[in-house]
């Protein structure tokens, strides 16, 4: 089982990218969760969301696990959540930040030893300059597609063209850019 956990803060789309990482995989027959854990449902609230992927049936339906990949939208949560809880020695941290990957190493203990399994990218800045809103699910999601190489990037972003085909065309093609981009400049 894959399992995924987002740390971000409300209204940064973290459930929004949940449930859209989930509808692209449903569609490949796979089974899927996606849920979040709010603390107070405020817009800049920290919160957490939570995928699970398999080929058979998931039962389990707690919060609990042991990720796989670790994705931080919010640069400031990567001082203050207890992100590498329950973590495995293989897990996989992608983090939002401006900060160069040894300044953020440096500045963040929990990240030591890890630096094999830390990648890093500003969604923030993508979103802002493709999208036009801070909001970073899409470029969290095009580096994630780098980092697992779950899916080919064509292939997801016609199937993230589908996820979000309720919105203005120029809204899709924005986000498509933000996730070309954050495949391309994460590392």
């Amino acid at each position: 089982m894959l399992e995924i956990r987002w740390h971000s803060r409300a209204g940064q789309g973290a459930v929004t990218g949940a449930k859209g990482l989930g509808s692209v995989v449903a569609e490949t027959g796979k089974e899927v969760q996606a849920f979040a854990f709010y603390g107070s449902a405020k817009r800049g609230a920290s919160m957490t969301a939570y995928n699970r992927i398999d080929d058979k049936q998931i039962i389990n339906h707690e919060k609990f696990m042991h990720p796989n990949y670790v994705f931080i939208l919010d640069p400031a949560l990567a001082f203050t959540d207890d992100f590498t809880a329950h973590e495995t020695e293989k897990t996989q941290y992608i983090i939002t930040t401006h900060l160069k990957k040894d300044e953020l190493i440096e500045m963040v203990p929990a990240l030591q030893g890890r630096e094999d399994r830390t990648f890093i990218l500003d969604c923030l800045k993508i979103s802002q300059e493709t999208i036009g809103r801070p909001i970073p699910n899409t470029p969290m999601l095009g580096a994630f597609m780098k980092i697992s190489g779950m899916f080919e990037l064509e292939y997801f972003q016609n199937a993230m063209k589908k996820v979000l085909k309720k919105l203005p065309q120029k809204v899709i093609d924005a986000n498509m850019i933000a996730i070309q981009r954050a495949y391309n400049e994460v590392h």
